[in-house]
């Protein structure tokens, strides 16, 4: 599978078609919107969601870890979908993420993570790591020379014709907003289209593709989502 390398600034990052992003300074690996236990907690409000105890999210987690050997792996929140789906199979693995992992991990808080304990995986603020401001949710950098990177937004992006349209995952960056979003990792995440404002790069069978979608000559601008 082969990466995309962008430049921000003094900032060298790949985007990986694993849905990940890469900084090779530090050789950290970030991702978001995992959503662990989904199943479980849809199971817990009677809606019959097989499950395979989160094997499609973490199994892929483990060979991107694998491949890339990172010192530091950070979550950019969501790393459960909700406090119900908290399985003593899914706390046992969480708790051995690290040595699972072979690195640090850390875990920026987001909305779902919320209120839920997880045993060595506290939740951390937003926080700077170099020129990026990481956050779970879009954030305004407290500097003007930071680029936000987070997830939340589940970014995708369509591609169109006059009678069809697919719709990809896609990293996705907001120059006005100096805005970075990754796209969900996780198995059960579905996604949002990121809104016109956005330039896309989409992740499609292995590969990363810089996508361009132009508007209609009769079509305003939609607002970002």
């Amino acid at each position: 599978m082969s990466a995309q390398l962008w430049q921000w600034g003094a900032e060298s990052l790949q985007f990986l078609p694993q849905r990940a992003l890469w900084r090779p300074e530090g050789r950290v690996l970030m991702l978001a919107d995992l959503h662990l236990g989904k199943a479980e907690a849809f199971q817990a409000q009677g809606i019959p969601l097989p499950s395979d105890a989160d094997g499609g999210t973490f199994n892929p987690l483990l060979e991107l870890c694998h491949q890339w050997r990172p010192q530091q792996l950070i979550v950019l929140g969501d790393l459960i979908h909700a406090r119900v789906g908290l399985t003593p199979r899914l706390r046992d693995n969480l708790r051995a993420l690290p040595d699972l992992c072979g690195c640090e991990v850390l875990l920026i808080g987001g909305n779902h993570d919320r209120h839920s304990w997880m045993e060595g995986l506290p939740q951390l603020p937003s926080q700077a790591l170099g020129a990026l401001w990481l956050s779970h949710a879009p954030e305004s950098p407290p500097q003007p020379d930071q680029l936000n990177v987070c997830g939340h937004l589940h970014p995708t992006s369509r591609l169109r014709s006059r009678s069809d349209h697919l719709r990809l995952p896609c990293f996705a960056y907001d120059e006005v907003g100096s805005r970075l979003v990754i796209p969900a990792f996780g198995e059960l995440t579905g996604g949002h289209d990121c809104g016109d404002r956005y330039r896309t790069w989409l992740v499609a069978d292995g590969v990363i593709v810089p996508w361009f979608d132009p508007l209609p000559k009769n079509q305003g601008r939609r607002p970002a989502a």
